[in-house]
């Protein structure tokens, strides 16, 4: 078996207000580059987030597109966040769902799901330009083998405020006053925040584990900078601001600690490593569901994860 190490909740005691900073490495998926920041040696996870990937700025050429064929997950749920472009999911639901800037795709995988992710045909004709994030929340243990769901949640239902200098979008949780209709398992928030150069905001302190993840722009906070591709995480319990070097736009996110291990392996998220290679098994010999009018491809069960 090849398991990645476990992912463990971290309850820090350094004194150090940013225990950790993570740098973005470079992965391909679906083909194009992306910045990888969860997770990482430095923290293994987010509060539930064990997963961040960044994906563009990129323009796509007429001709080309986004092709993540259909692949399957457990326990965990996926967040995805466009900035620019659009992205059309399908699932083994019967979900078909394309999703625009500012607006979230949730879909909880529980005891397994099977979606796909791609460029319409009519973008695939004129050429098209791509740029967001995608994340994953992984299940309370309570909640691992739940029954599969989806949620889209349009950008005009998602709350924004402003503070002095801030504009802000409240995707998931409470804060700055405002909540959002996101539903969730576990406390979790994720923020989308643009700063202007000069000014400052306070994070959020009624969260356990927190971090900020630069966009564009630069941060900083007493002791550390982030450009583009850095994330900083901030103690639990300690009360922090950051500041904005130039125009910046950033995400905060978190929320309560892990309630114990988990492991990942591909695209499987589990806190019991015999769950992980029953699926492995169910994906290899065709158990899981399929996706409603893209069943003819299917990502191959990797070798090594």
């Amino acid at each position: 078996m090849s398991f990645r190490p476990a992912i463990d909740p971290v309850s820090s005691t350094s004194v150090s207000p940013v225990p950790a900073v993570i740098d973005a490495r470079p992965r391909h998926v679906g083909g194009f580059a992306l910045r990888r920041l969860l997770p990482s040696r430095a923290r293994r996870s987010v509060g539930p987030f064990v997963f961040l990937d960044h994906f563009g700025p990129v323009k796509i050429a007429p001709g080309d597109g986004m092709d993540v064929p259909p692949h399957p997950h457990i326990g965990l749920a996926t967040v995805t966040y466009l900035l620019d472009g659009e992205i059309v999911h399908r699932d083994s639901l019967g979900h078909h769902q394309p999703i625009q800037p500012g607006e979230i795709n949730w879909m909880t995988a529980g005891r397994g799901i099977v979606h796909s992710e791609r460029t319409s045909e009519e973008l695939r004709r004129t050429g098209s330009s791509l740029h967001g994030l995608q994340l994953w929340v992984a299940l309370p243990k309570a909640y691992e083998e739940m029954e599969p769901a989806f949620e889209h949640y349009a950008a005009n239902t998602l709350p924004e405020t402003e503070e002095e200098g801030a504009r802000i979008r409240v995707l998931v949780g409470k804060a700055y006053g405002t909540e959002s209709r996101v539903q969730t398992l576990s406390p979790t928030f994720l923020i989308d925040v643009m700063l202007q150069p000069g000014c400052e905001l306070r994070i959020p302190d009624a969260y356990e584990e927190r971090a900020a993840y630069v966009i564009d722009g630069t941060i900083s906070t007493s002791d550390e900078h982030a450009e583009s591709g850095r994330m900083l995480v901030f103690a639990a319990g300690t009360q922090m601001a950051v500041r904005a070097e130039s125009l910046v736009r950033f995400v905060l996110l978190g929320g309560g600690a892990l309630d114990g291990p988990r492991h990942i392996w591909w695209n499987f998220v589990s806190s019991s490593e015999e769950r992980i290679e029953q699926a492995k098994q169910d994906w290899k010999e065709k158990r899981f569901a399929r996706i409603p009018g893209d069943d003819t491809e299917f990502a191959p069960l990797p070798y090594h994860s």
